[in-house]
């Protein structure tokens, strides 16, 4: 399966999925506007090998909420992120049976020699 979980609202989402070309060769889902459901969430769990993988620190809301003084577990992040979408590292991208988390240097060289 080849698919692209996205924010809409997100330039970087959208300049990382226009530069690999994946708006027309991939199934795409907004977050915002589809939210994420659990099996969904545990079939990229499988793929990442953990949630804290998926989960964004970077996120606001893990400030304001002050998630960053607790010491979170894998349920916590699971739950965190089917309760707010903005907690999903993104984009996160299927190709396969590979994925691709985030918009970090190290995520966007791995789709750069993935897609050579």
């Amino acid at each position: 399966m080849n698919k692209v979980y996205y924010l809409s609202s997100c330039d970087t989402c959208l300049r990382i999925m226009k530069e690999f070309n994946l708006v027309d060769s991939y199934e795409l889902q907004d977050i915002k506007k589809e939210p994420i459901t659990i099996r969904q969430l545990e079939g990229l769990k499988n793929h990442a090998g953990s949630y804290e993988n998926l989960f964004s620190k970077r996120a606001r809301k893990y400030k304001s909420m002050g998630l960053a003084d607790r010491e979170l577990r894998e349920a916590d992040y699971k739950q965190l992120i089917l309760e707010e979408y903005t907690f999903l590292k993104r984009p996160v991208i299927l190709r396969g049976e590979e994925i691709f988390i985030g918009s970090s240097a190290k995520s966007k060289a791995a789709l750069a020699e993935a897609f050579k």
